[in-house]
């Protein structure tokens, strides 16, 4: 029974485990089986009626056993069709002449490996075209099947023709039939390995965590397998596979281009006999994957059959030239990209000979050597290599050519070689310039190369390493910059080492190098940050919180550490390490940078913008309150997720504590979309010391006695160090998608090297430059540039490849013929002036254009075919200059002539279509090309017309018309307007002119749109069609022709002249000796100055008149109406008033104050007394009613509206009335102002009629009301046509203006006016612009932009609502807050926009709590007093009130100085040591001060004596009454009387101002000595956490500590001060970590001199540091300082501040 069992259990597992082998499909070594094969491959949109594009292969393929495992493939009939038209309607086009080409490789005998459904190698005759082995790959690919013994549905990842990807299998057996269905799924973006090819992609960086949604190219395939059982296994009867990628460049699921690619293969026969091939020798092609061929040389925009590349290089060169000299710029695009390909292809031979005929014409030089650059093969850049080498080309050839050719080229081992040597060669090294950029670009080609290698060996990056070593060793600043920037550009880890050489908190030795080195190595990381970003984290962090580091270094690696992405511990790091920041301009770059990443809504920053506003909460906002003296980073720009794009512009504005100018400014344009980020531009500029260069430094300070004492002072106070002198720098460098292109550095020794270049010598530059000029300059200039390429390659299931490619070229051109003359020529003795006083001559004809074209691809791509879709955009604006000019500086006069619209030019077009390609090697001249909107697509069914029977004959034209008839008018724009619904879909053609009747010219805008949104909405279908937009310059037909158009410009006495001579031609002479009157009687009658003012004076009468009939009315009805009737339309009117007088804006602005916050204008002088005393004679109503009918208009206020009328209020409405009646009729400044300019722009007519316009400005800038006018007129004898502008400074407070035009300047009107008075009980300034009447096109122009507005309000943060507001009206209130504050409401017609707390990025020095009585006229000036006060804010202010001092920084701290010790108050820091300013109790009264003032060889001192300030000069009393005092020395000083005190101006040693009365000291000091101060006063860098800084540089920790650091201390016998600094030690035992310590205080305490005793004390907060009680360490005085001593505990004690010295003993 036992061996029954056991033989059936072996016989079904041997049935199942055969049943398994015999599901491995194979085939026999003894049959031939015959296949049926199909490949069929689209490119187009998905929707019906739209153009496609394809291929289709039809065969036969036979398949033959060798051996086991081996087999013989061979195609039999291949049939190759073309398909280009709407898909599936047209038929494929049979190539007859490529079918040829293809079948001789095609029918060959292939030979592959196949065991149990895996394909292993292929093998084909030998120079078999990769081509037709990959076709070959993709007949193999169906057969690829991996089978799994015990699973019917499985995942793996398996091999196929497009790598190793994740597949999925289900198999099912149909046992009755004997047969079995396998299906599998291929998810193409889940691979292993893939076959993929990017060019061009090295500097665009992908987003690797973003989602699959976020992709462009998605993409998948499908097989379906029928089997049957066989004895040698399963048989595969039938293969079928779809392969779909799909391309969506915008965030749309409908808006998607397609690939689809189709196969099947059908057993068709099955014979008896075997294959041999021993007599044909195969070469192993490897692998089914597939293996790129010859399309990565061919473009894929073109097809170029290759038979000789020299002469085709030739012969495309002279189309080149030729097209050049026509100006048929659009052919030249095309033909330079055919011009790289060639180069590309060429031999080292063929460039050599190609260069030997065209070296010396200058035209095909450019082109040759233009293409040459943009191949970038290996064989062409060691072909430039050569001639920089052999100096064959110029110094500015070579500089284009390392520009151009080191970042385009081919980075491979050859080309990183050849650019190693040339980098060492001697004509690159003895060039600076040459220099900088092959190192540059060398770091570039490194940075390529190690992108798309799989390892970066360090060998080629040793030439940098090498020298960066050399910089440090030598100490050569230059060389060390260089070596950054070029390792920054290569980005390697591998350089890191390197780089911390140059960081001081790293190594040591880098102390001694300046700043711009450490920003420098800084930056260098930010590459390499990309590759290991967790250890350039580590490093950045460690800078970032190294106070010892300038401020400048530690914002740069701030940036850094941003730009690796942060993860939340990281940032969160950062803001807690602020919380405890010295530096506030690090905390103020810090906090802005975190503020902008946390809006950022861009996909790859989603995790960084979350975790800085999760740390932003940990900050104090405060931080976001401070003013741009503080560094910022501002953020322009955003991500539109529809377009899945967007683009941000940064600026990193770094400032400097040492420098009111910022220390570095970085502007970045960064790109995203998709999943992809590139960095666009970035320019930086970075200044050290520029304020030096600025300022005049011809001053001997070192010189002078204030030197000298100040060195000897500075010993007194222990620890002083005067600032390290500051080199002038100004470094500036350009990158382009993130690689440093070039920098430069304007350094102290180039400044100094041009100053000493004699006067004479530069004068003679300027003239050999002018008489170059006067010579003539003609000639023509062209420069091709290869903009962009960007290619990404997959291989499709057919075996041919799937390319997505963009190119953009760029063609600039410009033609010049110029001459100029002057009189009187240039002299010997030529200087500047002699500009002034020649009258120059300009004759000029220029055409400089520019063109681009772009081009972006998705198809197949060849060297046989090329099938798929074409988008091209196309640029041109070209603008041809044809003028003369007379410029006479003298007589200021400038005269400028043209040529006139005598024919049609285009001045800018730009045209986008998209086609359906399809091309052949075999029929290059014949490649079909077809819209991918046809003209017979279907249209919008909206968009049809019901056509009834008996209309049906018609002409289709006629049927349209009803379409065209039923458009609104107020769209028409005359008779050129088209608008129409093609059959080819939705059509646009509209045509807008703006006409010069007078210039005989006219400039259209032409728009030409057709696209497929009818079919579906999506952006890509908008996209698709044409569209085209051109500006183009026309002639206007006119009565007489037009010779040409004339401008002149004359300003001065002359400007009246003008005007009258040109109607009214005179001599000059008769000019002189015309009187005054007599010319403005001319004037005003040429202008037609009375017609204007009549009709004004008319429209105002007009105007009075019937406001006066409504009033009467309105009295009239309110006698007829009844009390009740009477009180409510009082009431309501209160109301009403009310609600417009208010502004208030939303309810939310309203809560927040109860008062209402309505506008209160300043009222004139007398009014406000005016108003007290007519207080008795005022009525106000108060009502129930009307509080009732205002609780809404009111928010939240309980109180109750008052309705109030008083005769100072009926006195301010008749002012108003005054001042709006004097508006509307303005005086005329020309009855007593002769105009300052005079504009006359005319054409000069062949019947000599006056035709064109002119304008004439008045002004009266120095009366109590300055104003200026403008009037514009026509002056054609038959227009009344004119412009007037008017704008004045009514008051004090009120500024008006206006702008009319029209017939008399009466038919349209815009008015404005600016008045200062209270918004809310807050300093306010409104201004209101009202436009009663303006053009219709005005309007629809606003109602445009008026849509956008609340948008933009959103974005910058204002709330909004809607509201009823005065129509044809506008008013912007602004009300400061607070001096770095304020609350802004604008009111629109329908809508108020208003914000609160909004930042200001200057302070205004004003009291937000001033009241009106204190703006009223004369006592402050708006107009004049705001932008002196700013600039003043802006300057240093010290100030010394009784105990109160402020210092430079705005810190505030009482303090009450020791009798008879004199402290630094102030003093120059700089190396220069300019000044000093000391104060000390004054003898008379403890409540006064005294001052001495060292200035350049002056020694001022100031101080009351009997009650009055008594002056000392150098040791000699001086009389106040002989003041002003000035000094004789070389730097200007002012000592003058003023108010109760007097006052010291010496700006060029620094003082701007110093005002002393006894009692109080303030100082002002200039901008330029921002950071270069010290003493009590402070450094003057806005950094108030450090506001009690010591002489030794260490931060006191409170203020009494801090002054008393800053006296000066005297010997104890000779001067009055008993009082020094020493240090002191705790006397009692301290237990310091649970030991015995002694501790001494870390810097001096003030104490009485010995032999004195104390008789005052004051408490101070001092540090001590702590040594074991057994310690035999001596602490000394001279050296002890903190930053050599730790701090260990702080400490109260008493510091001496008067002393008795009764046991003092002084020598006799």
């Amino acid at each position: 029974m036992r061996r029954i069992i056991l033989a059936l259990v072996f016989t079904v597992v041997g049935k199942y485990f055969n049943y398994f082998l015999l599901l491995e499909p194979g085939f026999s070594d003894s049959k031939t089986y015959l296949y049926s094969y199909e490949g069929l491959i689209l490119h187009g949109l998905q929707d019906r009626g739209l153009a496609r594009a394809g291929l289709r292969l039809t065969c036969k393929v036979e398949i033959s056993g060798l051996s086991h495992n081996y087999h013989t493939l061979k195609i039999l009939s291949p049939q190759l069709d073309e398909y280009n038209g709407i898909w599936p309607r047209d038929p494929f086009i049979r190539s007859s002449k490529l079918i040829q080409t293809i079948a001789s490789c095609l029918t060959q005998l292939f030979k592959f490996e196949y065991n149990r459904g895996q394909l292993g190698n292929i093998y084909a005759p030998k120079d078999t075209p990769v081509t037709c082995v990959n076709l070959v790959r993709g007949i193999l690919n169906m057969l690829q099947i991996t089978v799994k013994k015990s699973q019917n549905a499985y995942d793996l990842q398996e091999a196929g023709i497009g790598g190793v990807c994740h597949t999925r299998y289900i198999i099912q057996e149909d046992r009755k039939s004997n047969r079995v269905t396998v299906f599998k799924t291929k998810d193409l973006n889940n691979c292993q390995d893939k076959v993929v090819k990017n060019i061009g992609m090295a500097y665009i960086r992908p987003c690797t965590t973003c989602p699959l949604k976020e992709k462009i190219i998605k993409g998948t395939a499908a097989f379906t397998y029928k089997m049957k059982y066989t004895d040698a296994g399963t048989l595969i009867t039938q293969a079928v596979s779809q392969q779909v990628y799909q391309i969506s460049p915008f965030s749309e699921p409908a808006g998607v281009a397609v690939m689809d690619a189709r196969q099947e293969l059908t057993l068709n026969d099955i014979r008896n006999s075997q294959a041999s091939t021993s007599e044909i020798q195969l070469q192993n092609y490897g692998s089914l994957r597939y293996h790129f061929a010859r399309e990565l040389l061919q473009m894929p925009i073109h097809l170029i059959k290759m038979k000789n590349p020299e002469s085709q290089i030739v012969e495309i060169l002279h189309q080149l030239i030729q097209h050049n000299q026509q100006g048929y710029n659009r052919e030249a695009s095309a033909k330079f990209l055919e011009l790289i390909q060639l180069c590309r292809v060429a031999t080292p031979e063929n460039l050599e000979s190609l260069w030997k005929q065209f070296a010396d014409k200058p035209q095909y030089r450019c082109w040759f050597l233009s293409a040459i650059c943009a191949a970038g093969t290996t064989e062409t850049f060691i072909f430039l290599k050569q001639k920089i080498h052999n100096e064959d080309i110029s110094y500015l050839e070579s500089a284009l050519t390392i520009t151009l050719a080191f970042h385009l080229s081919k980075a491979d081992d050859h080309t990183l070689q050849a650019v190693a040597d040339l980098v060492n060669s001697f004509r690159i090294q003895r060039a600076p310039m040459l220099r900088k950029l092959a190192y540059l670009a060398y770091g570039s080609m490194i940075n390529r190369y190690c992108s798309v290698s799989p390892s970066c060996p360090n060998t080629i990056l040793q030439p940098l390493h090498d020298l960066a070593a050399e910089a440090i060793t030598k100490n050569h600043e230059d060389d060390m910059a260089l070596a950054l920037k070029a390792i920054g550009n290569a980005g390697e880890p591998a350089s890191i080492k390197r780089i911390l050489k140059f960081l001081p908190i790293f190594s040591p030795a880098a102390m001694a190098f300046p700043v711009r080195i450490y920003t420098d190595a800084v930056l260098a990381l930010r590459k390499i940050a990309r590759k290991a970003p967790a250890k350039v984290q580590e490093i950045l962090l460690q800078i970032f919180v190294d106070h010892s580091l300038a401020p400048t270094v530690r914002m740069m690696a701030c940036v850094v550490i941003f730009e690796t992405k942060p993860a939340l511990p990281l940032v969160t790091t950062m803001a807690n390490a602020l919380l405890k920041e010295s530096s506030l301009q690090v905390a103020s770059f810090t906090y802005s940078h975190m503020k902008v990443l946390a809006i950022s809504r861009i996909p790859q920053l989603y995790n960084l913008s979350a975790a800085c506003n999760i740390a932003l909460k940990l900050l104090s906002s405060r931080l976001d309150r401070l003013s741009y003296r503080y560094s910022k980073v501002i953020h322009i720009g955003g991500y539109y997720p529809g377009y899945r794009a967007g683009a941000i512009g940064r600026v990193y504005l770094m400032n400097s504590p040492s420098s009111m100018l910022p220390s570095a400014i970085i502007m970045k344009l960064r790109g995203y979309y998709a999943n992809t980020a590139t960095d666009f531009v970035e320019v930086a500029l970075q200044s050290q010391g520029l304020a030096e260069l600025i300022r005049k430094q011809n001053i001997p300070f070192a010189e002078y006695d204030t030197y000298k004492k100040l060195k000897v002072l500075g010993k007194t106070l222990l620890g002083w160090k005067e600032l390290p002198p500051e080199n002038p720098l100004i470094s500036a460098y350009v990158k382009v998608f993130g690689q440093e292109l070039a920098f430069a550095d304007v350094n102290k020794e180039l400044i100094q090297q041009t100053a000493l270049t004699e006067s004479s010598d530069r004068h003679m530059l300027v003239k050999n430059v002018i008489n170059q000029i006067q010579r003539g300059i003609a000639g023509q200039w062209t420069q091709a540039i290869l903009a962009g390429e960007v290619r990404h390659i997959v291989p499709t299931c057919v075996g041919l490849p799937l390319e997505l490619s963009l190119y953009s070229t760029g063609l600039i051109h410009a033609a010049a013929n110029v001459g100029v003359n002057m009189s009187p020529s240039v002299s010997g003795n030529f200087k500047p002036l002699q500009f002034f006083d020649a009258n120059v001559q300009l004759h000029a004809d220029v055409n400089p254009s520019i063109y681009t074209h772009t081009v972006a691809m998705m198809g197949i791509n060849t060297e046989y075919f090329q099938s798929g879709l074409e988008f091209h955009a196309k640029f041109r604006a070209n603008i041809p200059l044809k003028f003369y000019a007379r410029i006479n500086m003298k007589d200021k006069s400038l005269k400028f002539e043209t040529t006139s619209c005598h024919q049609e030019t285009e001045l800018v077009t730009a045209r986008t279509k998209v086609y359906a390609i399809s091309r052949n090697v075999e029929e290059i001249t014949s490649a079909k090309r077809s819209s991918l909107l046809p003209e017979e697509a279907a249209s919008d069914v909206s968009e049809q017309h019901f056509k009834p029977p008996e209309r049906s004959s018609r002409n289709g034209a006629m049927m349209q018309r009803p379409a065209s008839d039923g458009m609104s008018e107020k769209y028409s724009y005359g008779s050129e307007e088209e608008f129409h619904h093609r059959a080819g879909g939705r059509s646009y053609a509209r045509v807008f002119c703006s006409k010069l009747h007078s210039l005989g010219c006219q400039t259209c805008l032409n728009l030409q749109l057709q696209d497929a949104a009818f079919l579906k909405d999506t952006f890509l279908h908008r996209l698709v069609g044409e569209h085209e937009i051109k500006l183009v310059l026309k002639p206007v037909s006119a009565d007489a022709a037009i010779d040409k158009i004339q401008l002149e410009i004359q300003a001065g006495s002359r400007a009246a002249f003008r005007i009258i001579q040109l109607v009214t031609p005179v001599s000059e002479e008769d000019d002189d000796s015309t009187p005054n009157d007599v010319v403005q009687t001319k004037l005003k009658k040429i202008l037609g100055i009375e017609s204007i003012f009549k009709a004004a004076n008319r429209s105002a009468h007009q105007h009075l008149q019937k406001q006066a009939a409504e009033k009467d009315k309105a009295k009239i009805a309110e006698i007829r109406t009844d009390p009740a009737a009477k009180y409510q339309s009082s009431s309501s009117s209160s109301s009403s008033s009310s609600s417009s007088s208010s502004s208030s804006v939303g309810d939310k602005y309203r809560n927040t104050d109860r008062k209402d916050k309505t506008w209160q204008p300043r009222q004139r002088e007398g009014s406000s007394s005016s108003s007290s005393d007519s207080s008795n004679s005022r009525s106000c109503s108060s009502s129930e009613e009307a509080h009732a009918a205002n609780k809404e208009q009111q928010g939240k206020s309980d109180k109750p509206v008052r309705s109030c009328s008083s005769s100072s209020d009926s006195e301010y409405s008749k002012q108003q009335v005054t001042h709006s009646d004097s508006f509307k009729s303005p005086k005329f400044l020309g009855d007593s102002k002769p105009p300052i300019l005079a504009v006359i722009l005319r054409a000069i007519r062949s019947d000599r009629k006056l035709a064109g316009f002119q304008l004439v400005l008045y002004t009266d800038l120095h009366s109590t009301t300055p104003r200026i006018q403008v009037f514009v007129s026509n002056i054609s004898e038959s227009s009344i046509w004119k412009l007037c502008a008017d704008a004045s400074i009514v008051n004090s407070y009120k500024g008006v203006g206006y702008l009319k035009w029209g017939q008399d300047c009466q038919d349209y009107r815009i008015a404005g006016k600016v008045v200062t008075g209270q918004f809310a009980d807050y300093p306010a300034t409104q201004v209101k612009l009202e436009w009663p009447k303006v053009p219709s096109r005005i309007k629809i122009a606003a109602r445009w932009f008026y849509t956008f507005v609340p948008g933009v309000a959103y974005m910058l943060g204002f709330s909004q609502r809607e509201q009823n507001n005065p129509s044809q009206q506008g008013t912007l209130v602004v009300a400061l807050t607070s001096p770095r504050t304020c609350d802004v409401a604008l009111k629109l017609p329908d809508l108020t926009i208003y914000g609160r707390h909004i930042s200001l990025p200057l302070p205004l020095p004003l009291d937000p709590h001033i009241s009106t009585s204190v703006l009223q006229y004369p006592a402050w000036n708006f107009f004049t007093k705001i932008p002196s006060s700013v600039i003043d804010s802006l300057k240093g202010h010290c100030s010394v009130s009784q105990n109160t001092i402020t210092t430079f920084n705005e810190v505030e701290f009482n303090y009450s100085m020791p009798e008879n010790c004199y402290h630094v108050l102030a003093q120059d820091c700089s190396p220069e040591l300019k000044f000093l300013v000391m104060m000390k109790k004054a003898e008379e009264s403890a409540d006064l001060k005294a001052i001495n003032i060292k200035l350049a060889s002056h020694e001022i001192d100031m101080y009351p004596s009997n009650g009055l300030i008594q002056l000392m000069i150098n040791g000699v009393q001086t009389p106040v009454e002989i003041l002003p005092y000035t000094s004789n020395s070389d730097a200007y000083m002012l000592i003058s009387s003023e108010k109760e005190g007097l006052s010291v101006k010496a700006p060029e040693y620094g003082i701007d101002k110093l005002y002393y009365d006894g009692h109080t000291v303030k100082i002002q000091v200039g901008f330029w000595m921002a950071g270069k101060t010290c003493g009590i006063c402070g450094k003057y860098d806005g950094e108030s956490k450090q506001k009690y800084q010591m002489p030794s540089g260490y931060v006191a920790k409170d203020a009494v500590s801090f002054a008393h650091s800053w006296i000066l201390s005297e010997e104890p016998c000779a001067g009055a001060c008993k009082l020094q600094r020493t240090l002191i030690k705790i006397e009692k035992p301290v237990g310091f970590e649970n030991v015995a310590s002694k501790c001494y205080s870390v810097e001096p305490v003030l104490r009485c001199v010995k032999g004195c005793s104390a008789t005052r004390t004051a408490p101070v907060f001092v540090g001590f540091h702590c040594v074991p009680a057994d310690s035999t360490a001596s602490f000394d005085e001279e050296k002890i300082r903190l930053d050599q001593k730790s701090e260990d505990l702080e400490n109260t004690v008493d510091a001496h501040t008067m002393c008795s010295c009764e046991q003092l003993q002084c020598a006799a």
